[in-house]
């Protein structure tokens, strides 16, 4: 037995035994039990399935019942189920103070104002250290005595306002963990806003050079197409100078 617990407590635990019962025989003798009993909400844990599956072979000593799904609505009544050993809990919960056998001095309901029962116990906490130190400075009490210290009483109070505090903390730390998140969301969207508005901006730098270079380009293609439709006034000249040429050698041959 201790075997098996250590088994199921280890890091890796092995499938637990009873898998090999689960067998394509043994199922189809679940399924024709229940077909022989006819009531659903009849509890095959206390049928004799030996006599009920007296035709039948291989029926094994063990209970048939074991093979059946694990009722939901039974774990769900209980509030917890075991895994491996473990006892799981349907619905965690912070157990409270007095739960975990403490004496509580704040209001269990989370819903009540804590403040003025913590302000107290703060309080208390303090005037308590101060009857501690007292304590120790006093005598100490005669060796007859019975009686049990002041300082020990003053430590084992200090002890139960320590708890109540810790305790109220830890109670806070859900709504601690929500307040974190919200801030971390927060950071992260201010981040991405940030980050937006950079490519805004660098999307409004390229928009603006790429502009520019249009209105380069459509400047410089004006003003080849001037040079090309005007001509220039040396090819003037050189064309006028060549049609006077011709001429006067037409006209020198016309002459006698």
């Amino acid at each position: 037995m201790d075997e098996e617990e250590a088994e199921l407590r280890s890091p890796f635990p092995s499938p637990p035994s009873h898998y090999n019962n689960y067998t394509s025989h043994n199922l189809r003798l679940l399924t024709l039990l229940k077909e022989r009993v006819g009531d659903q909400n009849a509890d095959l844990g206390i049928v004799n399935q030996h006599e009920l599956l007296s035709d039948q072979t291989d029926v094994p000593t063990w209970s048939l019942a074991q093979l059946e799904k694990p009722r939901v609505d039974w774990v769900l009544e209980e509030g917890h189920y075991s895994v491996f050993g473990d006892t799981w809990f349907v619905k965690e919960t912070i157990p409270s103070l007095a739960e975990l056998g403490g004496h509580q001095l704040y209001p269990p309901d989370p819903s009540v104002d804590r403040r003025p029962a913590l302000l107290a116990v703060l309080r208390s906490l303090l005037v308590t250290y101060s009857n501690l130190t007292n304590a120790i400075l006093a005598p100490p009490p005669p060796p007859s005595s019975s009686a049990q210290p002041e300082w020990q009483r003053q430590l084992e109070w200090i002890t139960i306002l320590a708890q109540n505090l810790m305790a109220a903390a830890n109670d806070l730390r859900p709504v601690q963990a929500r307040g974190n998140l919200e801030l971390m969301m927060q950071r992260q969207l201010e981040l991405r806003r940030e980050e937006t508005k950079n490519i805004h901006s660098q999307c409004d730098t390229l928009e603006a050079r790429l502009l520019e270079l249009r209105s380069s380009a459509q400047e410089m293609a004006g003003s080849d197409q001037s040079l090309i439709a005007k001509p220039s006034s040396s090819q003037v000249q050189t064309s006028t100078a060549n049609v006077s040429l011709e001429d006067m050698l037409r006209w020198a041959e016309e002459v006698p």
